[in-house]
């Protein structure tokens, strides 16, 4: 019995301060733990009005957690700051955009930071639920709520500026990123981020600094090293470029990117056997293609003629658009008439191709996958205008070495008509001499 008196004297205390809790906050969301206390104090109720001792465990556990443990540990958080509200509100939203219902989450969030403007968790997860539902703009405001009110959200912070970057205002993410990483210099999606907007916007110094300073925080990630390498390719440093692709290759050595890259350097230099070896370990994926017919070229320049054309017959098999490109090609000039792949592929190839080409290669931001096929453009067309440039020197050296055979037998003709007027001129000379000599001899 007096264990009963001792319950309900604790569950009526725990019942009166949740009472004056729903008057005090004017809040309904704690009629919900009432009528928990209620259930539990009416059992025992019931048990002392009747005289019956209710031994069933199951009905006792019910009794103390809904009267007692309960009530207490809410009692509790609240005195350590938390409140049940928010929590109960946030639980029941979460749930809501777990199971997809964005618009009852939704609902019960604005309720929640209309009577608890302060509510972080509030403002946090309505940013979701306007952010899935599209409306990226309110996402913004509640974002930059949630961060007003706990200044080191970090993630809050960089989400506003990857909005801000989906709504087309690159420059204030750019404005806030680099805040951000100034700030927390270890937070690398933020570095990525902005080291790819600044590259977007072509100021590839500033890129290098941000991917090089994210670099001391995570010194093997192949992403910062690739992201390096076309930064530097676009600033025309070469050799940076190729530590860098370097770099990545050896943490990834599937990325076959990496490897086309530095193919594309070492030919640009001339060193074939290197080139060679890169782009035999970038035949596969996407770039396969592109492989084969970079190492046709070499062959060509290496004088191995029959892998020349074995190797551009099998580019253009695997893609029939390097045939017009081929046709224009100098370098292919001889051995074009050996082209005898055909350029039909069958639809259902081409598309199983595609996706295997998709499934193979990593995925990447869509600013940095235009920034890496710039990046590759630019090296095959410097790679381009070094070919053009030593033809047009070979030519230039041909023309000087022909003009210096004609000019120089032009002079030798010239020379010997020279002397030969020279000689008839001392011939003259000599008959005029000769005459003199003998009117003065006719005069004596």
């Amino acid at each position: 019995m007096l264990e009963k008196l001792v319950f309900n004297l604790l569950a009526c205390s725990l019942f009166i301060i949740i009472f004056f809790k729903i008057i005090r906050r004017d809040d309904a969301n704690y009629i919900i733990l009432l009528v928990l206390q209620a259930v539990g104090i009416t059992i025992s109720f019931i048990e002392i009005r009747l005289g019956i001792d209710i031994s069933n465990f199951t009905v006792a556990a019910i009794r103390y957690i809904f009267s007692i443990i309960i009530p207490f540990v809410i009692v509790v958080m609240e005195l350590k700051g938390l409140n049940f509200s928010e929590i109960l509100s946030v639980l029941a939203a979460k749930f809501f955009m777990m199971m997809g219902d964005t618009k009852m989450a939704k609902a019960i969030l604005v309720k929640l930071v209309s009577k608890y403007p302060e509510s972080y968790y509030g403002h946090k997860y309505l940013a979701e639920c306007y952010e899935k539902e599209g409306g990226m703009r309110r996402a913004i405001d509640e974002y930059v709520t949630a961060v007003d009110i706990k200044k080191n959200d970090y993630k809050s912070y960089f989400k506003i500026a990857d909005l801000l970057r989906d709504l087309g205002k690159k420059d204030e993410a750019i404005q806030m990123l680099d805040h951000l990483v100034k700030t927390k210099p270890d937070c690398y999606e933020a570095s990525c981020l902005l080291g790819e907007l600044l590259c977007e916007q072509e100021r590839f110094k500033e890129a290098a600094n941000v991917y090089h300073e994210a670099l001391k925080y995570k010194p093997a990630d192949f992403d910062l090293y690739y992201n390096l390498g076309i930064v530097y390719t676009r600033l025309s440093d070469f050799q940076m470029a190729k530590e860098m692709y370097e770099r990545a290759a050896e943490i990834n050595h599937r990325m076959y990117g990496a490897n086309y890259n530095l193919g594309l350097i070492a030919f640009i230099q001339k060193d074939y056997d290197i080139a060679e070896k890169y782009f035999e370990e970038s035949l596969y994926g996407e770039l396969e293609a592109m492989s084969y017919y970079q190492l046709a070229k070499i062959y060509i320049y290496k004088g191995e003629k029959d892998k020349a054309i074995t190797f551009l017959n099998k580019a253009i098999e695997l893609d029939p658009s390097l045939l017009k490109v081929a046709e224009k090609e100098k370098t292919f000039e001889k051995i074009k008439e050996y082209i005898t792949v055909s350029v039909k592929m069958d639809e259902k190839e081409v598309e199983e191709k595609e996706i295997a080409d998709e499934e193979d290669e990593e995925k990447k931001s869509e600013i940095m996958e235009e920034q890496e096929k710039k990046a590759r453009a630019y090296l095959e067309d410097t790679l381009r205008l070094v070919e053009d440039m030593s033809e047009a020197f070979s030519k230039q050296k041909v023309e000087e070495k022909v003009n210096y055979i004609f000019n120089k037998e032009k002079n030798k003709k010239e020379l010997e008509e020279k002397n030969k007027d020279l000689e008839k001129d001392k011939d003259k000379e000599k008959e005029l001499s000769k005459e003199q000599r003998q009117k003065e001899l006719g005069t004596n």
